[in-house]
């Protein structure tokens, strides 16, 4: 998954976008900026990314358009500040989220939505970002790995190096039913301190791409699932609210 759960951030969220720095955060967002195209309302002015983190998908998307993020970790929001200065940042659990406004876009990538511990919390969660999306908008969800292609016993071995720490994170994936587990175990090096090891235990919501697009559908969105996506082929569903009348409409599933 992208990241640990949010309990986890105060020790890890400095070296998030070290361990990141592999990821190509702007050509995503030229691949989201072509999708808004094809699948969004004529005009798109504001744009609101839903577990942001340290803002750099924001970092791209706002010379294009007036964004807003929003994240439960106030160690990731605390870097976002420093990294978007002028730029709305709000802490929040996509969860219970409600907010005064409606946006033309609302995202929530990297497979943030995967760290939901239920299709209960799924369901409250997606009842709460829709209303978010004005008539007309997009939901644009980043899930997380697909059951059928989840692989248990996978082990995976990142190591990044700045001038001021070297951190290396060994990955082994494991599967409880309808739960991943990943065993993360860090090795923390900076200048003038020891090297540290830390673990980490990150579970994740295995849900299937067509479940979730029913979810979704059943929330009011006409959605389409995009495969292979931004992220090692785990797709993206792409919601869009109708607008007018049917704009409030919604179905069971």
């Amino acid at each position: 998954m992208s990241r640990p759960p949010p309990s986890q951030f105060r020790e890890l969220a400095r070296y998030y976008d070290l361990l990141t720095a592999g990821k190509d955060y702007e050509g995503e967002t030229r691949a989201l900026r072509a999708i808004v195209r094809r699948h969004g309302p004529r005009r798109v002015h504001t744009w609101l990314d839903v577990a942001c983190g340290t803002g750099r998908h924001l970092e791209f998307l706002r010379r294009s358009y007036s964004v807003t993020g929003l994240d439960l970790s106030p160690e990731m929001l605390r870097i976002a500040r420093r990294r978007l200065p002028g730029v709305r940042l709000i802490r929040g659990d996509l969860r219970t989220l409600r907010l005064p406004a409606t946006f033309d876009v609302v995202s929530c990538l990297f497979s943030a939505i995967g760290h939901l511990g239920s299709e209960r919390e799924l369901r409250s969660a997606l009842a709460h970002l829709v209303p978010l999306v004005r008539p007309g908008g997009l939901l644009i969800i980043e899930p997380w790995i697909d059951p059928r292609e989840y692989r248990a016993g996978f082990v995976h071995l990142v190591s990044e190096r700045s001038p001021a720490a070297t951190v290396v994170r060994l990955a082994v994936s494991g599967r409880r039913g309808t739960r991943s587990r990943v065993d993360y175990h860090y090795l923390v090096a900076e200048r003038a301190r020891r090297v540290r090891h830390l673990e980490v235990i990150d579970l994740g919501l295995l849900v299937r791409r067509e479940r979730l697009k029913a979810l979704m559908e059943a929330e009011g969105l006409r959605t389409v699932i995009l495969v292979p996506g931004l992220t090692a082929r785990r797709g993206l569903l792409v919601g869009r609210r109708p607008a007018g009348p049917r704009a409030a409409r919604r179905g069971t599933t």
